[in-house]
């Protein structure tokens, strides 16, 4: 595996170097726990990060209730730690903060090492978790924009689509392909990998619920289905026929057709003429030729579902849609 430093181990390492030093400053015992807590409390997005933050904070100040409670109530003895987590973890996780446990357990231990619980004692641990959990969450203010990654992944999966287009057009040309179907396997990993990444994008912003790039792939991703369906359909033709030629044709129009507007209607009336074509041509003179129209007719129908997917759905906005397909 290659070595490599992301954007989130440097902000590990300057968050939790600066909860230590501030710990320090402030004068609280233990201060290197409150890198501890920054290490936790950091995330791959922004919204993440807060709701984790929320959960190790309360399940903190949990903790400290139920090490008074335990502790000052019974006896600072080892057999009281695992006495305090019986109760203390299926209270957590009963609201819903169990996010915090393996942090709480730092609290834990600091109070039963000090051996007795006092206001000063409270205080610092307070302290420890606000400068641990709050550099944390300003580490987290600054995330890298995901819109190039993501507009490489458009691209790349346009390609791939393009590439499958002129796939079908040379097979049904000719009956024959060397295609090995690599573009198949590898568009199905990229729209995988980039609706991914337009989640985390959405997380990554408080005051929006959603991603246009989110709502593109997941359209690709119900175009890639029918693709899927497709090719099978076209594969099982082995009988040349005009109709053949016409959607290869259509096909090879499409495929070169790919930029910023929403083309799909336009493609849609062409289909529409081409079947009024279809019916008034003469009937089929043989079996294969039977056959090789009635997949042909198959394949015109998921292709109208394909375009009708990219016609109801919002387009990118101006400057991220460049080679956006119809």
């Amino acid at each position: 595996m290659k070595f490599r430093i992301g954007y989130r181990t440097i902000k590990t390492a300057i968050g939790t170097t600066a909860s230590i030093i501030l710990a320090s400053i402030f004068g609280f015992s233990n201060f290197a726990s409150a890198g501890i807590l920054t290490i936790l409390c950091i995330q791959t997005t922004k919204k993440k990060s807060l709701r984790t933050s929320v959960d190790r904070f309360m399940a903190c100040l949990l903790a400290i209730v139920f090490s008074g409670v335990i502790f000052e109530g019974i006896a600072y003895h080892p057999i009281m730690i695992g006495f305090l987590l019986i109760f203390f973890i299926p209270t957590a996780v009963m609201l819903r903060v169990s996010d915090g446990i393996v942090t709480s357990c730092v609290i834990i231990l600091h109070i039963f090492s000090a051996g007795e619980m006092t206001a000063e004692l409270v205080v610092n641990e307070i302290g420890i978790i606000t400068i641990g959990i709050g550099v944390a969450l300003l580490a987290n203010l600054f995330m890298p924009s995901l819109d190039q990654k993501l507009k490489e992944y458009q691209l790349q999966v346009e390609e791939n689509f393009r590439r499958i287009f002129e796939e079908m057009v040379i097979y049904l040309r000719t009956n024959e392909s060397t295609w090995d179907g690599y573009e198949i396997t590898e568009s199905a990993r990229l729209i995988e990998e980039a609706e991914s990444l337009a989640f985390r994008d959405v997380e990554n912003h408080f005051l929006r619920n959603e991603n246009i790039y989110f709502h593109y792939f997941k359209m690709r991703e119900k175009q890639f289905e029918i693709l899927e369906r497709m090719l099978p359909v076209v594969t099982s033709i082995t009988h040349t026929v005009e109709q053949g030629e016409m959607i290869a044709d259509f096909l090879e129009d499409l495929s070169k057709n790919i930029h910023p507007g929403n083309t799909a209607h336009r493609f849609l009336d062409k289909l529409s003429e081409m079947k009024h074509y279809f019916r008034d041509m003469d009937l089929p003179k043989s079996r294969e030729e039977f056959e090789a129209r009635a997949a042909l007719y198959q394949f015109v129908r998921e292709m109208e579902e394909y375009l009708w997917i990219k016609g109801s759905t919002k387009e990118l906005p101006v400057g991220k849609r460049e080679h956006v397909t119809g």
